[in-house]
C-alpha cells in the first residue's frame, strides 16, 4: 500500500516525506502502532482536526503563452502525510468490508482492490458484443469527474454508508470526516 506513494510528492504541513514514512514502517512495531491509531480515530468516530488543516500551493503550468487566465495554473492541496496514511489504512479496511459484503455494484471498477483496466475492457467488450448480438448500434461515453468526492452530498453519503451496516462508529467517523474542513493559501 505505501510502496506505491511516491518518494518525491511535496511535503504537506506536517513535513514527513513518504520515504521517512517507509523507512519508519519497515519496523513492525511502528506499523502496529500505525493501525492502533487508525483504530482508534473510527472507534471513536473522529477524525484530528491537524488533518482537517489542508494547505493549498497555486502554481504555474509549464509551457504557457501567458499566464493572464486561471487555467494557465494548477492548485495543489497539500494534506499532513501521517493523516493520509492513516486514511489509507482506514479505506483499505472499509474496501475489503464492502467488498466482501458485496456492497459495491458489479459495473463499479475504478480504484477498487481486485479489480483492474483489465476487467474493465473485458466488461466493455462483452457489452458491446452483446449489443452487435442482437443488431444494436453501441457507443461508449467515458469521462472523468474532478473533485467528485468534494461535491457529494454529505448527507446523502451518510445515508449510503449507513445502509450498508458498518458499524456505528465508522458512520461517525465519516461525519466527522467530513466537517470543518480549513485550507490555508500559499
Amino acid at each position: 500500500m505505501i510502496s506505491s506513494c511516491n518518494n518525491s510528492s511535496a511535503l504537506g504541513p506536517d513535513n514527513l516525506s513518504w520515504n521517512y514514512l517507509k523507512f519508519i514502517l519497515k519496523h513492525d512495531e511502528c506499523l502496529i502502532n500505525i493501525i492502533g491509531i487508525a483504530n482508534i480515530y473510527i472507534n471513536l468516530g473522529y477524525w484530528p482536526n491537524h488533518f482537517k488543516k489542508l494547505t493549498m500551493v497555486i502554481i504555474p503550468k509549464p509551457n504557457k503563452l501567458s499566464y493572464d487566465l486561471p487555467k494557465s495554473f494548477r492548485p495543489i492541496v497539500l494534506l499532513n502525510t501521517l493523516g493520509k496514511l492513516i486514511k489509507k489504512v482506514i479505506g483499505e479496511r472499509i474496501q475489503l468490508y464492502i467488498a466482501s459484503n458485496d456492497f459495491i455494484y458489479l459495473s463499479q471498477l475504478s480504484r477498487l482492490k481486485f479489480k483492474s483496466t483489465t476487467d474493465t475492457g473485458v466488461i466493455l467488450t462483452h457489452i458491446i458484443r452483446s449489443g452487435w448480438s442482437k443488431n444494436l448500434l453501441t457507443s461508449t461515453l467515458a469521462f472523468d469527474i474532478s473533485q467528485f468526492f468534494l461535491s457529494l452530498n454529505h448527507c446523502l453519503l451518510t445515508k449510503i454508508i449507513q445502509k450498508t451496516g458498518l458499524n456505528i462508529c465508522v458512520v461517525d467517523f465519516f461525519n466527522n470526516y467530513l466537517i470543518d474542513k480549513k485550507t490555508n493559501y500559499l
